[in-house]
């Protein structure tokens, strides 16, 4: 464990092949190096040096992001029958739980060999969500596969939706514009200038379209209306294939990353408005130099349906989990 000035910490899970940091500063992944075949470490996610750098930034790099992660339609919900009205911080919209989310949060932390427990309680109306919540953060870190447990507890009915904002990127590459990309979905989701979910599915057209993996640039340099309006992928994709919906593959430093969650879609986001301000070993990140993948329920469902699954009721267990798997280009499986 490492502390800086403002007593916020940095804690460590390793084994012989990876070295993951994380923070008690919104149970944040700082670090990710993995061993590469030729005995030298290769850093996948972005991120800064400082952790002040974290609690300054609005990029999210690597948070956890609650209590409802994306974006909610004018900071508006209605449940039983209650208005409830949320900080707006991006555009017309509230965005990842508002303008001092969890993202920005000190975690109580709880370490043993494998894994790291972030824990936080919300109290009622904090960001303007109703009840008393408690959340929280496993890490957990088996041979080359890293695991978030996202789980909570509310004292009333209220809104969860539980994610991580980790930008990867798996050769240090300035762009993700060559990564090739593997998505088991068909449908999506438009959205509109602001970044909100029009709230029905779509087929997803052909430049969107990563059932058949092949380079993330044939997205990015589209002119199709989506990719325009968004400034790139921006959008959740509904997952047809429980197994390995996303595989993220670079042809430069073969590494592969696979995903696999218990949420049925992510938000899929390459980085459209980082800035080129300065990261780790003081090098710009640009505009589309990683790519998030946001598991989640859908966005802003609790104004589309109202059997929404982010209606945590009193009592009841929010109990969702992500992991991400790195291994080598035709290398064999590695046993999670």
């Amino acid at each position: 464990m490492k502390q800086n000035d403002n007593a916020f910490s940095i804690y460590v899970l390793e084994n012989e092949n990876n070295r993951i940091e994380l923070s008690d500063l919104g149970a944040t992944l700082v670090s990710w190096k993995t061993k590469k075949s030729d005995g030298s470490w290769q850093e996948i996610v972005l991120g800064y040096d400082d952790l002040d750098s974290y609690r300054t930034q609005d990029g999210y790099l690597g948070a956890c992001l609650g209590r409802v992660a994306n974006r909610i339609e004018k900071g508006q919900f209605t449940l039983n029958d209650t208005v409830y009205t949320l900080p707006i911080n991006n555009g017309p919209n509230c965005l990842h739980g508002g303008i001092d989310g969890f993202s920005y949060k000190r975690f109580d932390v709880k370490q043993d060999e494998s894994s790291i427990v972030f824990h936080y309680v919300s109290k009622d109306q904090e960001e303007g969500f109703p009840g008393n919540l408690e959340v929280w953060f496993t890490y957990s870190l088996k041979k080359n596969t890293l695991t978030i447990h996202y789980e909570a507890l509310s004292d009333a009915d209220t809104l969860v939706n539980l994610s991580n904002h980790s930008y990867f990127n798996l050769d240090g590459s300035d762009s993700i514009q060559d990564h090739r990309l593997l998505v088991k979905a068909s449908k999506f989701m438009e959205v509109d200038a602001d970044g909100l979910v029009k709230g029905e599915y779509r087929d997803l057209p052909t430049d969107m379209d990563f059932q058949q993996e092949m380079p993330i640039s044939q997205a990015l340099s589209s002119s199709i209306e989506q990719i325009e309006v968004a400034k790139g992928i921006d959008h959740p994709y509904l997952f047809s294939d429980s197994h390995d919906p996303i595989v993220l593959r670079s042809p430069l430093s073969h590494l592969v990353l696979t995903m696999n969650t218990s949420y049925p879609l992510a938000q899929i986001y390459s980085a459209n408005y980082l800035d080129g301000r300065l990261g780790k070993e003081q090098r710009p990140m640009p505009k589309q130099s990683g790519i998030c993948f946001e598991a989640q329920y859908l966005p802003n469902e609790i104004n589309i349906d109202p059997q929404t699954k982010t209606i945590l009721r009193k009592g009841e267990k929010y109990d969702e989990w992500t992991s991400y798997t790195i291994s080598y280009e035709n290398s064999e499986s590695i046993d999670q």
